[in-house]
């Protein structure tokens, strides 16, 4: 389970058979939060990134289902590139945290996981606004 609230790597559990393997989810068992939205990236053309947005309230947990691609996280100071390429294992992005999908392999399938319900009000889709608003937050944790 997850200690802190930052970006990290979380394996899931893998039971082996011959006849395939299976891997499964629970929530706020194996990922820090109850599931509240299911989606998927897919055909995803070559060259083109996904994601290019942060947060403010709701967290992700984002797997490899098929093939593999990079995940580059920004906290608003320090950029982290994840290459996921295992359907037993995901990242989980915390809230506040921008986010750039990148060279996906052919036939790649981008599993997201997410806290909330879908709401457009959550976003921040300018990186200068992002910027500005983690600027703030830290202004204000200061004072």
């Amino acid at each position: 389970m997850i200690k802190e609230d930052k970006p990290q790597i979380i394996e899931l559990p893998k039971i082996l058979d011959n006849r395939g393997n299976l891997t499964f989810i629970e929530n706020s068992r194996h990922i820090p939060f109850d599931i509240k939205r299911v989606y998927y990236l897919y055909d995803v053309p070559g060259g083109e990134t996904r994601g290019g947005h942060a947060h403010k309230q709701l967290r992700q947990y984002i797997i490899a289902a098929s093939g593999s691609f990079d995940v580059v996280l920004d906290d608003g100071k320090t950029k982290t590139k994840f290459s996921l390429n295992r359907s037993y294992y995901g990242l989980y992005i915390p809230t506040m945290t921008w986010r750039e999908l990148e060279n996906f392999s052919s036939g790649s399938v981008c599993l997201v996981l997410a806290s909330e319900y879908y709401d457009p009000g959550d976003y921040y889709y300018s990186y200068d606004e992002f910027i500005k608003a983690v600027n703030e937050n830290e202004a204000n944790q200061i004072s």
